[in-house]
């Protein structure tokens, strides 16, 4: 709907504004539209009275315009629809378009539009009349025929039942006149309502519109009779009475109009009556009449009918239009908010996935602060402990400790203990768990450090060259044989001999990564099967539903596997067979949920379920899991995944769509396809590198890798924000191609259908975006760690060249495929050659071959074919042992030189030249030194054949538990034994700490000497002065100084005696004789390990080799040889008690070590008895460790030897010695067996008998081998034992006596320092004796250390002599603060207001110089003054005619003072203002210091050196507070300063003008610009005034003047750029006028200043004519600026005298001069100084 009244709008009426559905309420809300839609059609003449303004006065204008013409066009409007369009409510605009649309069509179809209105009429009223007329008209019509209609229709109701009617024709025609006539008055009687309504409305307007003239009438009349004459009047009347005439005029056409109107339709009406009439009088009969009534009726009702249908199926194609149009607007509405939300959503979603990428940024920073802080943690840690261990060991830690620390530190593990393990609890803590990881890790590195030789047990140099094989060949060989027989015997994996060419692989990426796309290419155009894992599980659970048995899968696979690949169809049953076991084995690995589902599902399992294919089952299993809502488990998906990859042909390639997923499923599914698990074989590669006691060399340790179940893995690389995105461009696409459906049923379902998937897809993609990334880095771990297969392919391109990409990489991996395959083929078939070479070169033997040749190939097949079995495990293809050429991937299984080689000792020597170096000394007598025939081939060699026997089930079931035994005690007792010695190596430290630290605490004791040095210095202190000076006083006082000094030397004596006694003490206590026995036991228990593995590998080997010769075990019922240990503690112990025998251990005093000559000495240096006895213990428990050692090879050498008796007793050849010997061997034998033996026997017999003693050689020579190397290796290790046990003893002994020697030279020399600390005592004491002072600071004598105290004194300093107080001086003629304040007491007295008569003050000055010479109120050159200098100064300072101000006078003479700025000034005024906090103008004497002047009284004063001199006076600091009384109104109390008037006083100046202005300034508050047009004679002024007082008289008055006169002239340079624009605005008043030019507050001392009282009425008069002429009648205050241009003030600035400073200085300069030249001067120099 809105689409079609917006083209209406658009292109049929053309409107201004282009509307569309969106902006349709928008458009409209105004009105003006809706009014130029009425404009088009001519229906609103006043639209350019319309405004497209969207405020509401104009809203509410076009609407009350657009009222009637809605109602006249019948479109309902009322206020609450035009508020609706108003506010833009949804809807309600378009229904009103609609309507006006649906009446315009109407009236454009009536052909009765606003354009065949009579346009003749100009106002609107007329077109309303005509349209009412029109309406009046149409209803009236239709309502007539109406009536004739209903008229017929009665007529012929009434006389169908009559068929004969009594009326006659006149009455029915009187009726009908009746009928018409009163028809005729009706129609009247509306018209005469119609005008009389019309009347009552023009009467209301012209009556209205009278009212309206009349009052503009009388209010024109009004006007006109005010401002206009009466012809203008009359004008204005006369076209009012033609206005009214002219209305008149035109209601009476209007009336003639309407009339003509009226007699026309009555006669119209007596025409339709004249023609009823004739029609009626033209019938026939009645009964014509009534079957034509009769039937018009029936064509009536037909019409009616027919009409009403047609009427009725044109509103129901209406309303199908409507609702057609509806539905198609609604779903355009839905596809708009459609995709505005689908935009909302995605912007939610690249929000929520950038927040799920900040989490994970923010957990890996998380993740990799706390890893950083750990880091931190530990190495802070590690700092810690190298600093603790510094300071124990003086900052030489040992290798060891930081060896360790570093393990720790590189493991990751704390440094510092977390908890102890001496009690451990039942339940381990963390902590717990951490120390017995770190030290399993730290017993570990000391056992592979014992094991491989390095670190602390390095051989020596000289034990290098005599180094041993590092492994028994011999040994190893016996205990894999063992192994291997013990253990089960193993399948083989079955692999095919051709290796296929088909290519495996499988292609990953994140979601949109275009995997599907690039699979679906490489499908078309490579024969290869793509397969998705989705796919899959839909497939396997719709096999399931469509109930897919073994046999319909059989036929329905049987044409395309006949054709494919007949080898598979015929194992089809196998293999389906096959993958039942791997399936089954695999399943038993599924969480508790899925067995029990599986245990159900046997319960009630079927024989139909049984007959299931597979992948039936699996689908059934998946389906349950779904159903159950759980997600199918990884060993379903890899079943279903390796089921469907077994029904692909075997020559066809196969490549997975996103799978596996996740690393789990990547190990199952590698499982399942190779049969190798990975973690199983490193497993196993840990366990062959694991430390062990012995080792075969010729059984291959390396693990070869496993095939990986992968040709190729390729990445789809893909950022993140691109997968959303196109995520987005997807679903965009899929709103945008949406293809019109005829069945809006069909299209709303499909739309919900995909609106489903991409709701599911969208709120997936972060989900497995998130899990992509956090399964990826294993992945890529596992597809690049033993093999690389990885790509990388960056997928954001475009889909071709992603597609092309991926085919070239899969064309390359193809190619490299098969070249792979070419050269396993080719390494094959040169494997199959050499076979058969070797086949034809050992068949050309004699033919009568001894029997030993079977025995021997025998015996060199069978390790051939033990070595295949592990080899098995690992290599998918079997090749033989002996292949020279390998594969690039799988060369890691040969087991010949390179194996020895790598198994070999750690210096780099090979074995097979070790064992003859080490066999030649040991059986020297068997072997030729110089062998011209190469020799026989030893046992152990490469090139011995070791002898393979079978051997008793029951013998390795024994042997292999017991050599596991061997090795776990073994290792375990070493690494105990080295862990004690490694914690003993912390408590050795820790201890000689202790004992350091404790002694120097010890030989810091406080002694008692200073209390003898006060006591003293007291008493020397205390001499009475007259005795200082005897003789025998100062003998006395350096006697008592001896005794002193040796009663001080007793006391460092016995102190020296207690410190070597504890030195003593501590070499004596029991702590390193028990520190060695326990480091002798520990050594001694690793020897007791070397002997102990040595004894049980010769009765394991024993009893192998005699298993081989069919011989029972023999029962050693002799006991292990027992290393014995150290008895620390005295305790008597029976022997029966003792598991291990101890020796008692005997200390050596060292009385009974001077008797015994030394053999050798680790005292380096002088010789310390006390510390022999040190000496002698460690030869003592050398000795006891060389024993040892030759007890325990002793030991190793006899059992050797005696097993070797034992071999060789019995002479091999003849048979019947042999019986003897084996019954010998054999102790439980029964001795007729052995008589049973010499019986005759054939030749064959003996020549078997003769291969058994040949056997029997072989099988002694290879045993004796084997002790041999372990005689040989364990010898060594012993020898290591003793060399580093006596090297650790050495260095403990070292480290306790270095600490014995330290503790022996601190105490030496504390006892010098005390000694020498007393001599200097002594020396400062005999000092003061002969000086004869006495001593005042502290003599302090601290154990060694002696200094004098100066912060302590022993008597009080003297009292310091009294500064006198400053006294000011004269200088250049310049009164004395004292001075000026006695000439303002005189002053005050006779003047207290401050102004004093010219001729009085000329004779109080002349009084005070003549007559007052001994008061001293001047200086010496005022003495001098005469009476006319006198008065030629009061005349400086007279005010006017005959006053003076004294206190002008008084601030004259105190100069020089710093001359102030104007901005000092008002600085200074704003902080008196600032602390008068009630604005009284007056401050007290505190507030005053508080505020301050402009100059402070902080003088830089030198304080004289001598204190008797007094302090300089601080003539400034007294001149601020004489100002202070100087200006202070002393008659209040307290004293109250006038600051205003005082800083008056101080903006004198030595220009009279400027002098003005700063008062000015100061009074105002404000800075005061002088004017430009004002003269600036300063320049002149201070020439004269510079010219006549000399500089060096007040050269801070002058430079102040100077300066301040250079910034005036400065600134009257640049007035007119420096003078703002808002200059002297502040307002001045009447009183601080008079304040400043002094015409308001001061009173006259006597009446005889009568006419400075008549000049102060004079300025007050003036200022107020001044203040009237600047427009101030009321005596407001006025700006300054108008103030400063009126020409009395300027006149008066310019000559008021009283603020410039007058120089007095002349005068006296004068009157010295006079003096000088014998008071001889001309009248002409006077004149000349005068000017």
């Amino acid at each position: 709907m809105s689409e079609i009244l917006c083209q209406w709008l658009n292109q049929e009426l053309k409107v201004s504004q282009t509307v569309s559905p969106k902006s349709f309420a928008k458009a409209f809300s105004s009105g003006y539209l809706i009014g130029e839609v009425l404009h088009k059609f001519a229906l609103q003449d006043d639209f350019a009275d319309f405004s497209e303004s969207r405020i509401s006065s104009a809203k509410l204008n076009n609407f009350s315009r657009l009222e009637p013409t809605l109602h006249l066009l019948g479109v309902q409007f009322d206020q609450n629809v035009a508020h609706n369009i108003i506010t833009e409510k949804p809807g309600a605009a378009m229904k009103l378009l609609y309507q006006l649309y649906i009446a315009l069509q109407r009236k454009k179809k009536g052909v009765q539009t606003g354009v065949e209105m009579p346009t003749v009429q100009p106002l609107m009223s007329t077109k309303v009349q005509n349209m009412k007329s029109e309406a009046f008209r149409d209803q009236r019509l239709s309502r007539r025929r109406q009536n004739e209609i209903m008229a017929k229709i009665q007529a012929a109701i009434i006389q169908i039942p009559k068929p004969t009617s009594n009326r006659t024709l006149k009455t029915l025609d009187a009726q009908k006149l009746m009928k018409k006539k009163k028809e005729a008055e009706d129609v009247a009687n509306e018209i005469k309502k119609f005008e009389a309504l019309i009347k009552k409305d023009l009467q209301a307007k012209e009556s209205a519109s009278k009212t309206s003239l009349d009052t503009a009438g009388q209010t024109t009349t009004d006007l006109l009779n005010t401002y206009s004459d009466d012809d203008y009047i009359k004008k204005i009347q006369k076209r009012l009475e033609e206005d009214a005439f002219a209305r008149e005029q035109r209601e009476k056409r209007r009336r003639r109009l309407l009339m003509d109107q009226l007699i026309a339709h009555e006669a119209q009406e007596e025409a339709y009556r004249e023609e009823q009439l004739i029609n009626r009088l033209m019938r026939q009969s009645q009964q014509e009449r009534r079957i034509a009534v009769q039937l018009m009726h029936v064509r009536h009702e037909k019409e009616v009918l027919w009409q009403n249908r047609i009427f009725r199926e044109k509103q129901y194609e209406e309303r199908r239009l409507k609702d057609f149009q509806d539905a198609l607007d609604r779903e355009a509405a839905l596809a708009r908010q459609a995709k505005i939300d689908f935009e909302e959503q995605a912007l939610r979603d690249k929000e929520i996935h950038e927040q799920i990428a900040i989490e994970r940024a923010q957990a890996r920073y998380e993740k990799h602060y706390s890893i950083c802080a750990e880091i931190l943690d530990q190495i802070l840690d590690l700092s810690t402990k190298v600093a603790d261990y510094r300071l124990l060991t003086n900052n030489l830690i040992p290798y060891k400790l930081m060896h360790d620390w570093k393990e720790l530190f590189f493991h990751g593990k704390p440094i510092y203990e977390q908890a102890s393990l001496r009690h451990l609890p039942t339940k381990l803590s963390a902590e717990h768990l951490i120390e017995l990881e770190k030290r399993n890790l730290l017993d570990n590195n000391d056992y592979e450090e014992y094991k491989n030789m390095v670190g602390e047990w390095a051989l020596p140099e000289e034990m290098v060259e005599n180094l041993p094989p590092s492994n028994n060949c011999i040994l190893g060989h016996v205990i894999h044989r063992l192994i291997e027989s013990s253990l089960p015997p193993q399948v083989e994996s079955t692999v095919p001999e051709l290796p296929s060419f088909a290519i495996k692989g499988c292609l990953l990426g994140k979601t949109f990564s275009g995997k599907t796309t690039a699979l679906k290419a490489l499908e078309k155009s490579f024969p290869i099967q793509v397969l998705s894992i989705d796919t899959l599980v839909q497939e396997a659970i719709q096999a399931f539903h469509d109930k897919e048995s073994v046999s319909g899968a059989h036929g329905l696979q049987k044409a395309p596997e006949e054709k494919a690949l007949p080898v598979r169809q015929e194992s089809g049953e196998e293999n389906q067979a096959s993958y039942r076991s791997i399936f089954s084995s695999l399943f038993p690995l599924l969480d508790t949920d899925a067995r029990k589902a599986a245990k159900a599902e046997e319960v009630v399992a079927s024989d139909s379920f049984s007959e299931l294919t597979v992948r039936a089952q699996l689908g059934a299993k998946s389906e349950k899991l779904l159903k159950k809502g759980k997600s199918i488990s990884d060993i379903l998906l890899v079943s279903i995944m390796v089921n469907a990859i077994n029904q692909i042909p075997m020559y066809k390639g196969w490549i997975l769509d996103g799978f596996p997923m996740t690393l789990n499923q990547a190990k199952l599914l590698e499982e399942a396809l190779t049969g190798y698990n990975r973690n199983l074989i490193e497993l196993e590669g840990k366990k062959s590198r694991t430390s062990t006691l012995a080792v075969d060399p010729t059984a291959s340790k390396e693990v070869p890798l496993p095939p990986s179940a992968f040709d190729f893995v390729m990445l789809l690389d893909i950022s993140d924000n691109s997968s959303l995105n196109r995520m987005n461009d997807i679903m965009a696409e899929a709103f945008s191609s949406e293809t019109p459906l005829e069945d809006i049923n069909q299209r709303v379902a499909a739309k919900n259908k995909d609106t489903d998937e991409d709701q599911n897809l969208r709120d997936q993609i972060q989900h497995r975006i998130v899990g992509f990334l956090d399964n990826w880095p294993s992945l890529e771990q596992w597809f690049t760690e033993p093999e690389n297969i990885l790509i990388k392919i960056n997928a954001e391109v475009d889909k071709q060249s992603l597609c092309q990409k991926v085919k070239e990489m899969f064309m390359t991996e193809i190619m490299k495929k098969e070249n792979k395959v070419k050269k396993k083929l080719e390494e094959k078939e040169a494997e199959r050659k050499e076979e058969v070479s070797l086949t034809e070169k050992t068949s050309p033997p004699p033919p009568p071959p001894p029997p030993p040749e079977p025995e021997k190939e025998k015996e060199v097949h069978l390790p051939q074919e033990r070595s295949k079995t592990p080899a098995a495990k690992g290599k998918q293809a079997s090749e033989p042992p002996h292949g020279n050429r390998e594969p690039l991937q799988e060369g890691k299984g040969k087991k010949s030189e390179t194996s020895l080689k790598r198994k070999g000792s750690p210096r780099g020597k090979s074995l097979g030249g070790k064992i003859p170096l080490k066999k030649s000394p040991a059986e020297s007598t068997d072997v030729s030194p110089v062998p011209v025939v190469p020799a026989p081939s030893k046992p152990g060699s490469e090139e011995w054949v070791y002898v393979n026997e079978p051997i008793p089930e029951e013998i390795p079931s024994f042997l292999v538990p017991y050599w596991k035994l061997i090795e776990n005690s073994y290792i375990n007792s070493i690494k105990t034994v080295l862990r004690q010695l490694r914690e003993g190596q912390h408590a050795v430290l820790a201890y000689l700490y202790d004992i350091r630290t404790g002694f120097q605490q010890f030989l810091r004791r406080p002694d008692h000497k200073q209390d003898f040095v006060s006591q003293w210095q007291a008493d020397f202190n205390s001499l009475p002065d007259d005795l200082w000076d005897d003789e025998e006083t100062k003998a006395e006082l350096h006697q008592r100084v001896n005794d002193l000094r040796d009663r001080l030397w007793d006391i460092c004596d016995a102190r020296k005696e207690e410190a070597e006694q504890e030195r003593l003490d501590i070499i004596n206590e029991s702590w390193l004789q028990d520190s060695t026995g326990i480091a002798m036991n520990h050594f001694f228990s690793l020897m007791q390990a070397e002997l102990n593995r040595f004894q049980d590998t010769k009765r394991l080997l024993q009893d192998y080799y005699r298993a081989m010769e069919c011989k029972i075990p023999m029962d050693d019922t002799k006991r292990f040889t027992r290393v014995p240990l150290v008895q620390l503690d005295s305790k008597d112990i029976l022997e029966s008690q003792l598991r291990i025998p101890l020796v008692p251990r005997r200390s050596i005093s060292p009385e009974s070590a001077l008797s015994k000559p030394k053999t050798k000495s680790i005292l380096k240096g002088k010789i310390d008895y006390t510390l022999e006895s040190v000496e002698l213990n460690f030869e003592a428990d050398e000795k006891m460790v060389m024993d040892t050692w030759q007890q325990s090879s002793l030991a190793i050498s006899h059992m050797v030897a005696a097993n070797k008796k034992v071999k060789k007793e019995p002479p091999p050849p003849p048979p019947p010695p042999k019986k003897k010997k084996e019954d010998k061997k054999g102790k439980g034998k029964s001795p007729p067996m052995a008589e049973a033996a010499p019986v005759v026997v054939p030749a064959e017999e003996t020549e078997e008998v003769e291969v058994k003693n040949e056997l029997k050689l072989r099988i002694k020579e290879e045993h004796l081998a084997a002790l041999q190397f372990e005689e040989i290796a364990t010898q060594f290790r012993l020898e290591l034992i003793k060399v580093k046990a006596l090297a650790f003893l050495e260095e403990l002994v070292i480290k306790a006596v270095d600490v014995y020697r330290l503790m022996e030279k601190w105490l030496g020399e504390r006892y010098l320092n005390e000694m020498a600390s007393v001599e200097k005592l002594t020396g400062v004491a005999r000092y003061h004796i002969e000086t004869s002072t006495k001593i005042q600071n502290e003599l302090y004598l601290d154990q060694e250390d002696f200094f004098i105290n100066g912060d302590i004194k022993v008597f009080p300093d003297p009292p310091p002599p009294v500064r006198p107080p400053p006294v000011e001086k004269e200088e250049n003629g310049t009164l004395t603060i004292e001075q000026l304040d006695n000439l303002r007491d005189q002053f005050l007295d006779i003047a207290p207001k401050g102004i004093i008569g010219n001729k009085a003050f000329a004779d109080l000055l002349l009084d005070l110089v003549t007559l007052n010479l001994g008061t001293n109120n001047f200086p010496s050159s005022w003495m001098n003054l005469t009476q006319p200098e006198l008065q030629e100064l009061a005349s400086l300072l007279v005010t006017n005619s005959e006053s003076v101000d004294w206190r002008k006078f008084l601030l004259v003479v105190a100069l020089p003072w710093p001359i102030p700025l104007e901005e000092e000034l008002l600085e200074t005024l704003q902080r008196f203002k600032a602390l008068d906090a009630e604005q009284l103008g007056t401050v007290t004497y505190e507030q005053y210091k508080q505020a301050g002047l402009w100059f402070t009284g902080d003088e830089d004063i030198k304080i004289p050196e001598n204190p008797l001199e007094p302090l300089p006076f601080n003539r400034q600091e007294h001149l601020i507070e004489f100002f202070f009384r100087l200006f202070a109104n002393c008659e209040k109390d307290p004293p109250q300063l006038d600051y205003t008037q005082m800083l008056l006083y101080f903006a004198c100046h030595p220009d009279s003008t400027e002098g003005v202005y700063r008062a000015l300034s100061v009074a105002i508050g404000t800075h005061v610009f002088q004017p430009i047009e004002m003269p600036h004679p300063v320049a002149e002024k201070t020439s004269s005034f510079t010219d006549m007082s000399p500089i060096e008289e007040y050269p801070e008055l002058e430079d102040n003047f100077m300066s301040e006169e250079r910034e005036l002239q400065e600134d009257g340079e640049e007035k007119e750029e420096e003078i703002p624009e808002n200059a002297n605005t502040e307002m001045i008043s009447m009183q601080t006028l008079l304040q400043v030019f002094r015409g308001g507050n001061e009173v006259l001392d006597a009446n005889r200043f009568a006419s400075h009282q008549k000049l102060e009425n004079i300025y007050l008069e003036n200022f107020i004519k001044v203040f009237q002429d600047l427009g101030s009648k009321n005596l407001e205050p006025i700006e300054v600026a108008v103030l400063l241009k009126h020409p009395f003030i300027q006149d008066l600035i310019s000559s008021y005298p009283d603020y410039k400073i007058p120089d007095v200085k002349i005068i006296l300069q004068r009157s010295e001069h006079v003096q000088g030249s014998d008071e001889e001067r001309s009248p002409s120099r006077l004149t000349e100084e005068k000017k």
